[in-house]
């Protein structure tokens, strides 16, 4: 992979008036970019998915987020640490070991993925808000996409970071959901523990679905540019090649928070899974469509307080997914291509930056307003997601193992091993999805 026909990205810039108590303290925290990382992971999309997995097959697929936990951690907490030490995002990164032809398509199939993946999250968190309150679907959903990016723009990162922070608490309503049910938890523990394949068409696609939901590169993208954001917004603190007396802290800081973020990701995946399995699936249900149909069709099974516990957590966790996936798609082609960006900056210091981040939630916007079959377009979503997850995994490895880059900071052979597994899983993952 040569870099001589790269890009060139400006240099890391420090966002303005970042010498604030607000930001100093929300940069420190223990936790951060992994637990908003793997909390965005469990969108409404991916709620729709999770719980068509258990309506469908019951808990033959809770294996899978047990299984993907440790991928999840290894390829987040690379992504981590590749930006911490090198100051700069992954796609300032991939920008320097890509070439331009390669790396632009990849950045703008993100871009693409992110937009349908909002608007079918708006799609959702309008159909859930009208089970709990009066009111159109579509306004709903248009009025939660404009709140999204009116707080992106107009709120600084170091105030908004801790809205994220506490929207990440909406989660808990699937924990809550699955307890004032009745569950097996011998069997659960056993399927979950001991997989069991299911030699049909449908399991296999299903398996294929969840573990592209789970695994998705706008993840890869967010982390790595909020490890940045937090450093800037830090007094004191610097890159990790810059600053090597400061690495043994923030690895582990690190390590603590993207195995939290990850746990959080795949455990509410697990319990919504779970849920489903106990009441939709046990009552014969059948297939769901969106994550709106499984909060109304639990209400008839599984009593009123599971239904409003569902359908909430559905609006709570779509207000935490939005800003995550359309700043990815901000950050990844700021980076790239060098835009001023930062979430801390105002509106005129980068003009560009949140230009991306507007039009991929008015995109989404349009979607909810055309009422787009949201269902196909994950399917599509699915599969270019797949396809970008390879080779941006392939690089960002490369490049966790660059002198050039990371100096004596290079990952070890146990994270890399673990991401080239992952690597391997994608790629097996997006062939089935094509055939």
């Amino acid at each position: 992979m040569s870099s001589s026909r790269t890009p060139r990205p400006g240099p890391p810039e420090a966002p303005d008036s970042l010498q604030t108590a607000a930001a100093a303290d929300g940069s420190r925290s223990r936790l951060g970019a992994g637990l908003i990382t793997g909390a965005s992971d469990d969108d409404p999309s991916g709620i729709g998915t999770y719980a068509q997995a258990g309506s469908q097959f019951g808990f033959g697929l809770l294996w899978v987020m047990c299984f993907t936990y440790p991928l999840m951690v290894a390829v987040q907490l690379i992504c981590a640490r590749v930006a911490r030490v090198t100051g700069r995002g992954l796609g300032a990164n991939l920008a320097r070991v890509l070439p331009r032809w390669v790396l632009l398509p990849l950045l703008l199939a993100l871009f693409a993925t992110n937009a349908v993946t909002i608007g079918a999250d708006l799609m959702a968190m309008g159909e859930a808000a009208t089970l709990l309150v009066p009111g159109h679907a579509a306004a709903w959903g248009v009025g939660l996409g404009l709140g999204s990016i009116a707080l992106q723009v107009f709120v600084p990162y170091s105030r908004y970071v801790n809205l994220l922070k506490w929207l990440t608490l909406s989660l808990l309503a699937y924990v809550a959901a699955a307890f004032t049910l009745h569950v097996p938890w011998g069997e659960v523990l056993q399927r979950a523990l001991l997989p069991h394949w299911q030699d049909s068409a449908d399991y296999a696609r299903m398996t294929v679905a969840v573990l592209g939901t789970t695994i998705s590169p706008y993840l890869f993208f967010w982390q790595s540019s909020q490890e940045v954001e937090e450093q800037r917004a830090a007094p004191g603190e610097a890159p990790l090649r810059a600053a090597p007396a400061q690495a043994p802290a923030q690895f582990a800081r690190m390590r603590f928070d993207t195995s939290l973020g990850m746990a959080v990701s795949n455990g509410i995946g697990f319990f919504i899974m779970l849920t489903t399995a106990v009441t939709l699936h046990a009552h014969g249900a059948g297939t769901i469509e969106t994550a709106a149909e499984a909060a109304k069709a639990l209400q008839p099974v599984a009593g009123k307080l599971a239904f409003a516990l569902f359908a909430a957590g559905i609006v709570g966790t779509g207000l935490l997914a939005i800003p995550v996936l359309a700043g990815s798609a901000g950050y990844a082609l700021a980076e790239a291509f060098g835009w001023r960006r930062g979430l801390e900056r105002r509106l005129g210091a980068a003009p560009a930056f949140y230009a991306a981040i507007a039009a991929a939630v008015v995109l989404g916007i349009a979607m909810t307003l055309l009422h787009v079959n949201a269902m196909k377009a994950l399917v599509f979503t699915s599969m270019i997601n797949g396809v970008v997850a390879v080779p941006v995994l392939a690089a960002l490895l490369w490049a966790a193992r660059s002198r050039a880059l990371l100096g004596d900071f290079t990952i070890g052979r146990g994270l890399w091993a673990l991401g080239w597994l992952t690597v391997v899983l994608m790629l097996v993952a997006a062939v089935a999805l094509f055939f």
